[in-house]
């Protein structure tokens, strides 16, 4: 297995605080991250029911039978552990006792924030970032077979058919993540749910239209949207304004966090059909937010990313701050630039120079060709390149 970004902030976190939780998808590599990064620690799932009993029955006992530290695996499965956690971490904070995993983000945040609180770094691995899937022998290499492909560690790793892995991930996402959370009855509904959504990548979340689509009433929408943005499968990425208040009004974009996946629930089955797919470019969009999103948080940086419409004015697909600088981010699927690709970073470099002159602003066209190019005001950026340039 290759070494992961996230792997020098996650021994960084440990060598200050006395646990570390380590969150994100199911099969990003939360598991192999931890145990390669401390081979000395004991490691302990608790995603057994044996294993998970002990630790709700006798949790001293449990965490006294550990001997020193360790990885816990699935801590979520055992909620109860954390207020022990806590009293075991204030009899003795030493650095790195705990490395906590944790498929579930909001089971594990909730956890964290009532009883960890103050007491353990929270970090979030995401499936594996351009540059990482690069690590791997026989990787992908051309644009569409690397979105098409996606980016679970697994597929690379054993050079397995994507068709076939993926069907099976999504199998038992909806299969056992979603019967668990949301107790769906009826789970062709939520499939089509999900299909209808993969449909509807890299566009503004609109849940009336999406809940008439599916047959679905508007608060089930909302709250299938949670768990889904909750448990990594899709991110929003908010309208960009300085006002925080009317960020929190204005509707936000939704984005397929792997782009395999939503090949799959799209029913493109290869590269090829990829390419001349009508959301092709949709799907490059979003994947050029999900890569942008694993640059900063593998770097232990919040996400910070945004879109921007303006009535009659501005539009791009991103809007990342950073610090006192602001990058706009266009994505666009073609090999060739085009003049109009340029436009609206053009105006938007301009619109912030006169408007917040706190804010330094620059530009990036990221594409599907092979060139980097210096315009004026523009970087463009070839898609090969997307992690190394900095975010």
């Amino acid at each position: 297995m290759i070494q992961r970004v996230l792997q020098s902030r996650l021994l960084e976190s440990a060598r200050r605080m006395p646990a570390v939780a380590v969150t994100g998808p199911r099969q990003s590599g939360k598991t192999t991250l931890c145990r390669a990064a401390f081979p000395d620690h004991r490691y302990v799932s608790l995603e057994p029911l044996d294993t998970r009993d002990f630790a709700a029955s006798d949790p001293r006992g449990f965490l006294r039978d550990l001997g020193g530290p360790a990885v816990l695996d699935e801590v979520q499965r055992s909620p109860e552990l954390f207020s022990y956690l806590q009293e075991e971490i204030d009899r003795d904070p030493a650095p790195g006792r705990f490395i906590l995993t944790g498929s579930q983000h909001f089971g594990l945040s909730d956890a964290i924030a009532q009883s960890l609180a103050g007491r353990v770094a929270l970090l979030h691995l995401l499936p594996l970032g351009l540059d990482e899937l690069r690590r791997f022998p026989g990787h992908p290499d051309a644009l569409w077979s690397v979105l098409w492909s996606g980016a679970y560690p697994r597929i690379h790793d054993r050079g397995l058919a994507p068709n076939e892995w993926l069907a099976d991930y999504v199998a038992m996402y909806v299969q056992r993540d979603v019967r668990q959370v949301l107790r769906v009855g009826d789970l062709a509904v939520f499939t089509t749910f999900l299909r209808l959504l993969a449909g509807r990548t890299a566009q503004e979340e609109n849940l009336s239209d999406l809940g008439s689509d599916a047959g679905i009433a508007h608060p089930t929408v909302r709250s299938w949207l949670s768990v889904l943005e909750t448990s990594f499968l899709v991110f929003r990425v908010p309208r960009w304004h300085r006002s925080l208040r009317k960020r929190m009004v204005k509707a936000a974009k939704l984005h397929f966090l792997d782009t395999g996946v939503a090949c799959h629930l799209l029913g493109i089955r290869s590269a090829e059909q990829l390419a001349t797919h009508p959301l092709r470019g949709a799907i490059f969009e979003s994947w050029v937010a999900a890569e942008v999103l694993k640059a900063r948080l593998h770097r232990g940086q919040s996400a910070d990313l945004f879109h921007m419409r303006e009535a009659r004015g501005v539009e791009l697909d991103l809007v990342v701050e950073s610090g006192g600088t602001v990058i706009g981010v266009e994505a666009k699927s073609g090999a060739t630039v085009g003049s109009d690709f340029l436009d609206h970073l053009r105006r938007f470099t301009q619109r912030v120079e006169e408007q917040h002159p706190e804010l330094r602003a620059s530009a990036r066209l990221l594409y599907g060709g092979e060139r980097e190019e210096r315009r004026t005001h523009v970087h463009v950026v070839p898609w090969q390149r997307i992690q190394e340039v900095e975010w």
